[in-house]
């Protein structure tokens, strides 16, 4: 479908309103233990210009590399200098990406069920508490979406270009988190169980597409995991990354193992210590999406009726969950939502009433999105805090800061086997150190011990400390010791 001003201009009203929203505030919430720990991996590079693909305990390297311009404009050279607005705008700038690429992709729905498709991105509660999150999702996302966007234009137009293009994007997915085949190989399925494609130009030869195609993807996720050839040992690091990945999500003991009903409750309707977090009218309307796909619908609509149940199954099938995985959910989501609305607007009657319905359903999903991102940001009761920091992690650095002026040798000493995300916390200070268990020397101008160890380290302290308790993350207390004066 041509897209004209009138597309263009209503879809990039929403997504400058996707960017301000997924902007607005990206300092207040806590940092979780896992956007810390990427966070101090991303000042890492940034301070050295070095870095190397470790596939036991990080996924791949785009989302660090995707810091270094943000951190440039914003006048940050240093890991003691990048602040949590900085790393976080990486992925609101891919979900508000994210919005746009959807809208495109739904384009031969009509003009506007795909700027519906586009909203139902926009403010979804995941997409937005997740494009404020410094995490790889929400990147794996944009460079799906945009994978499939233009696999579509080269299909439409033909031209080893498009198939670059593609590959290129594929590539970006690789070297973003390495369960992008996943979602691939889902996509590719989902084309089989669609049903016939539009018949391919003439000029859209399937060799070369293929060979560009492939080619991009290689040279791309072959750059990033060599740090642009600084470090070759990362492809070959890359090549073994599924064995690690896989043996985390297979193997029943994470501690992230959830039901396999888990991400369905995540669309539909929970209640937690008074709160409700809820999608049902856009899982509903998902769910009709996918009922007239089963019985004719559109190829869009079919294929992405095929991927989403593909991706579900995926997800729900395996042991480990975690609620940012949903984020791959949206997309097809919203492709279905989007349907159900075209299928309903046939006349004018039918019209009015759809108009009414996408409203309805925007309103409350932003409703929802705004509780969840923003009102109970860090709250052990929102589904999506999941695990996340208490707000006394805040307190920690002014804390270190006041003992080392009173102590200026220090050091400040961290006991605990947990202890994330205080090393982003306390990063620039001099003399801090983390230790797993108690080391002989435990005096220091500050000691910070979880409580299970905090009698230990008590009894190797010499001379009086004050003692305070400040938590980490919900259920887990660290004990604060500070010399007396």
């Amino acid at each position: 479908m041509p897209q004209t001003s009138s597309h263009w201009l209503p879809l990039a009203l929403v997504a400058v309103a996707a960017m301000l929203w997924r902007g607005e505030g990206l300092g207040a919430r806590p940092m979780h233990a896992d956007e810390a720990n990427q966070a101090v991996k991303a000042g890492e590079l940034l301070e050295s210009g070095r870095y190397a693909y470790d596939p036991r305990d990080h996924h791949g390297p785009v989302l660090y590399y995707a810091v270094l311009p943000v951190a440039w404009i914003r006048g940050e050279r240093t890991l003691a200098g990048l602040d949590e607005v900085t790393v976080r705008l990486v992925p609101a700038i891919a979900g508000a990406a994210c919005v746009i690429l959807l809208g495109l992709l739904a384009a031969p729905l009509g003009r506007w069920p795909s700027l519906a498709a586009a909203a139902f991105m926009a403010s979804s509660p995941p997409a937005l508490y997740y494009s404020r999150y410094f995490i790889q999702e929400t990147l794996l996302v944009a460079f799906t979406l945009a994978a499939f966007l233009c696999a579509r234009r080269w299909w439409e137009r033909g031209g080893a270009a498009w198939a670059a293009a593609a590959g290129a994007c594929l590539g970006l997915m690789l070297a973003t988190k390495e369960s992008a085949p996943v979602f691939a190989a889902c996509a590719l399925l989902a084309l089989a169980a669609a049903g016939p494609l539009p018949a391919r130009p003439a000029h859209a030869r399937g060799g070369l597409a293929a060979l560009a195609c492939l080619g991009a993807a290689l040279a791309v996720a072959a750059l990033f995991y060599s740090s642009f050839g600084s470090h070759p040992a990362g492809l070959r690091d890359a090549l073994g990354s599924w064995r690690p990945a896989a043996a985390r999500v297979l193997s029943g003991d994470t501690g992230h193992e959830k039901p396999w009903w888990y991400y369905l409750r995540l669309f539909a309707w929970q209640r937690s210590g008074g709160l409700t977090f809820e999608q049902a009218g856009f899982g509903a309307l998902a769910l009709a999406g996918a009922g007239i796909a089963l019985s004719g619908g559109p190829g869009l609509l079919r294929w992405a009726a095929a991927y989403s149940g593909l991706v579900l199954l995926v997800l729900s099938a395996t042991p480990y969950k975690t609620p940012w995985l949903a984020v791959n959910l949206v997309p097809g989501f919203a492709l279905l939502a989007a349907g159900a609305l075209a299928a309903l607007a046939r006349d004018r009657f039918g019209a009015a009433v759809a108009g009414a319905a996408a409203l309805a359903v925007v309103a409350m999903l932003a409703l929802q999105a705004d509780r969840a991102a923003r009102v109970y940001a860090s709250d052990p009761r929102n589904p999506y805090a999941y695990v996340h920091s208490a707000p006394d992690v805040l307190k920690f650095r002014p804390l270190a800061e006041w003992a080392l002026a009173r102590t200026p040798g220090g050091p400040v000493r961290v006991i605990s086997e947990e202890y994330w995300p205080l090393p982003w916390y306390l990063r620039g200070l001099g003399n801090v150190g983390y230790w797993n268990s108690p080391p002989e020397a435990c005096d220091g101008a500050m000691v910070v011990a979880s409580a299970d160890l905090a009698g230990a380290v008590r009894a190797r302290l010499h001379g009086p400390y004050d003692q305070a308790y400040l938590g980490l993350r919900p259920g887990f207390v660290l004990v604060v010791f500070t010399p007396r004066r």
